[in-house]
Order: C-alpha cells, then structure tokens, then sequence
C-alpha cells in the first residue's frame, strides 16, 4: 500500500504580508533590506516590522542591523527551517489549486 503523504497549511507563513516576505526572501537568496521588503509588502514600517518578528519568533528568518551613515538598516534574511517552512507551505497551496508538479 502506498502511503500519501499530506502537508498542511503554515499558520505563521499563510497570512498575506508574512507569505510576500518569504516569497521575497526565497527568490532573493540572500538578505533583503527592511525598505525592500516594505515595498514588496505594501506594509507600514510598524505593521512589518510585526510580521518580521513573528517570523523571527519561529526561527524561519533572522535580522541583523547595521549601522549606515547614521542611521540603522535592518536586514532580513531566510534561515534554512524558513526556507524548509515555505517550500513545504508552497506545496501545500500548490495542492489546494492543483498545479502541483510530480
């Protein structure tokens, strides 16, 4: 018998401004600054730097400031659990909509 496996949809990941970060992170490859991420969200400073913390809080990215010209810049980066976390949620949209490649 064969045994299918079925993923699950991430909470954390799945709100709007939280799924366009991940989005963003995953195909920057690398980190992306908080003005960046700002205007691929549509959010306001205060709003995103709420949903960064919460994907802080599960380990799925990590900042790092630094100061620039006296002023700080904030720079946000996917952890491996975060980018694990959004390929997993990926499929999981990926099988609501049934575009899933095997």
């Amino acid at each position: 018998m064969v045994e299918e496996t079925v993923t699950i949809m991430n909470e954390v990941i799945h709100q709007q401004h939280r799924l366009r970060i991940m989005a963003a992170l995953e195909r920057a490859a690398a980190s992306l600054d908080f003005a960046i991420l700002k205007l691929v969200c549509g959010a306001t400073d205060g709003n995103l730097g709420a949903h960064i913390r919460t994907l802080q809080e599960a380990g799925y990215v990590e900042v790092t400031k630094e100061a620039v010209g006296g002023r700080t810049r904030t720079w946000v980066e996917l952890t491996s659990a975060g980018r694990r976390a959004f390929r997993e949620h990926v499929s999981f949209l990926e099988e609501i909509v049934g575009t899933q490649r095997h």
